[in-house]
């Protein structure tokens, strides 16, 4: 993350080159989709899902969700894709990143039908990346971090004290974000659930979503270890259940039976085995 303006700047100085960043622009599209969800919200726990006002904050809220993934990827694309590299290496180049990853898929809620818990994630991403460049970028621009007591600017590695409001934040990024990135893998685990329950019922272009979901909860699987997590702790727990001795064996049988089965899917859908296991997981910028 680039550092906010110098403090020798005047205010209006530094207002102004941290609003003419592409950076302060990632920034604008995490708090308007936050500021979409709230407003969503409200539509959604008065039950007016399909009200004007909840159908235009839902399709805000991705498209402020695309704008913002999509900077990212825009600036990941200039300085990893090499000029004159192969269209596949550079096809699997970018969808082995995350955020290319969240790119496709918000792309796709943005114009499917409405499923409310598709934003729960986009929104928890997004609380922390809008905590981080306040504390980082918006706090210093406004507040420029003062010298510790005792050093001089000549000092070597002389250290500036930042406003309580940034630690308060830095302490809350640090503490909750283990938590929270469980908390998103745990949704996007449900949210295949929610659509899977759809998808029985037929309903229009539901089996569509469903097959499209999938292979972005596989990519997630293969890369986030807190997916990877939250599916161990859900087969934990229902292995616990399953062992009760009220548990009809044929109902185990069937567990261990599905399973093996999903074993065998995530195997066989391991693309590393098949591009030769070079891949590696990008960290998630966006």
């Amino acid at each position: 993350m680039a550092p906010p303006p110098p403090p020798s700047q005047s205010l209006g100085e530094r207002l102004t080159k941290l609003a003419t960043t592409l950076q302060f622009a990632w920034f604008c599209g995490h708090f308007t989709l936050l500021l979409s969800v709230l407003r969503y919200g409200l539509s959604y726990i008065t039950f007016n899902y399909y009200s004007r006002w909840a159908q235009f904050t839902y399709r805000l809220a991705f498209t402020s969700a695309v704008a913002t993934y999509g900077i990212v990827v825009f600036k990941a694309y200039r300085a990893r894709v090499k000029p004159g590299a192969k269209i596949t290496q550079t096809a699997v180049t970018l969808l082995s990143d995350e955020n290319v990853q969240y790119l496709l898929i918000s792309l796709v809620w943005l114009f499917a039908r409405q499923v409310p818990l598709a934003l729960l994630p986009f929104t928890v991403y997004s609380v922390f990346h809008v905590a981080t460049y306040t504390r980082t970028n918006i706090i210093p621009t406004l507040q420029p971090p003062k010298a510790a007591p005792g050093s001089t600017p000549q000092s070597p590695g002389a250290q500036k004290s930042q406003s309580p409001l940034a630690n308060s934040i830095g302490r809350f990024v640090k503490e909750y974000y283990d938590a929270s990135m469980f908390l998103v893998a745990m949704l996007e685990i449900f949210n295949w659930v929610r659509l899977f329950m759809s998808a029985l019922t037929f309903s229009k272009g539901s089996w569509i979503l469903l097959g499209v979901y999938t292979v972005f909860l596989r990519a997630r699987f293969s890369q986030s270890q807190f997916i990877q997590g939250a599916f161990g702790q859900l087969a934990a727990r229902v292995d616990q259940q399953v062992q009760n001795p009220n548990v009809p064996p044929a109902v185990r049988q069937g567990w261990e039976t599905l399973k093996n089965i999903l074993r065998q899917g995530v195997e066989a859908t391991n693309l590393q085995k098949y591009l030769g296991g070079g891949q590696t997981s990008q960290k998630k910028q966006s």
